[in-house]
């Protein structure tokens, strides 16, 4: 069953015209091409009046679209091999976060990045893509053999936000994520970081310090959801659609504020709409930016990288 949100409507009404049109060309033995392009066209008119106008909150709500690819679907079709590395070497295996070396275009990266599930088993087993303290000590573990070894990072970020349970406070989730934040500004090879669907928080900060930070176009990047922003501001979720514009979560807003480095266009309606086009741009992009950062004195990367996230922000004495 196709999942359709309101703003969607309109074109669910039209390709229902479609398909009510080809059941008849079919049943009657009639020739209705003409009527079928002419349905075709407006559906495409009417989804470039609406994917290119989205509000912020229509932008949250495909970039939790469940269908969404997730980091593994674009590991498959991005890397031509990849191998996966696990465990904290403390605690555990945090199942949120997956990590492990991987090959692009000939050339070996080690890949981190936030894994959700398809189905309510898997969702529970990557616990909604919501890491615990081991998922980000693991995710260092991992940066720490890729310097070791200088091989580029790259983060793949969607996360609803770190897990906020008792546990995960218990065993130093604040300490986690601020120890990744420290050793990513120095590490001694290229990070790239880029956010495929939800960046909430700490949770996405704590994978996403790197010398080039890009989002995908209908992905989002804030310090707190939409409706937990609500629930603080307005004591109810229900304003949720207005606390999203006053986020300025979206990728155009991002870019406009210089916390990100670039914007990834989208297929029409949304990656998954065509994943293996989006993960081919994606690719395009990473192969791009690897050959930019690869070039570049590690010094001065470093150098760039901490000075980026310095200049963020207004700072008064």
């Amino acid at each position: 069953m196709k999942i359709t949100f309101d703003f969607e409507k309109p074109l669910a009404e039209i390709e229902g015209q479609i398909e009510k049109v080809k059941q008849v060309e079919e049943k009657n033995k009639l020739d209705m091409s003409a009527t079928v392009a002419e349905l075709e066209a407006k559906l495409q008119e009417a989804q470039k009046e609406i994917y290119n106008n989205l509000t912020g909150w229509q932008k949250v709500q495909i970039s939790r679209h469940p269908e969404r690819p997730y980091t593994l679907q674009y590991l498959e079709l991005i890397c031509d091999d990849f191998i996966e590395l696990h465990g904290d070497r403390t605690v555990g295996d945090d199942k949120a976060i997956i990590g492990g070396f991987g090959t692009i275009n000939g050339q070996t990266a080690m890949f981190i990045g936030h894994q959700k599930g398809r189905n309510t088993k898997e969702r529970q087993y990557r616990n909604f893509g919501m890491a615990n303290p081991e998922g980000y000590r693991k995710a260092l573990r991992l940066m720490k053999m890729a310097e070791k070894f200088n091989k580029p990072i790259i983060t793949l970020i969607d996360t609803p936000g770190a897990y906020p349970g008792l546990e995960a406070e218990e065993r130093g989730q604040g300490e986690a994520i601020a120890r990744n934040l420290l050793e990513m500004a120095v590490l001694k090879v290229p990070i790239i970081c880029v956010i495929i669907g939800e960046g909430a928080s700490g949770g996405a900060l704590g994978i996403g310090i790197g010398d080039k930070v890009m989002m995908l176009d209908n992905s989002w990047y804030s310090v707190i959801s939409p409706e937990n922003c609500s629930t603080i501001l307005f004591k109810t979720w229900e304003q949720k659609e207005r606390a999203a514009e006053m986020l300025k979560l979206t990728s155009t807003e991002m870019l406009k504020n210089k916390l990100i480095d670039g914007v990834i266009k989208e297929p029409l309606g949304g990656a998954h709409q065509d994943p293996v086009a989006m993960a081919a741009t994606l690719k395009k992009q990473l192969i791009k930016d690897l050959k930019t950062l690869g070039e570049k004195n590690i010094d001065e990367l470093v150098a760039e990288r901490i000075d980026k996230f310095c200049n963020m922000g207004v700072v008064e004495e």
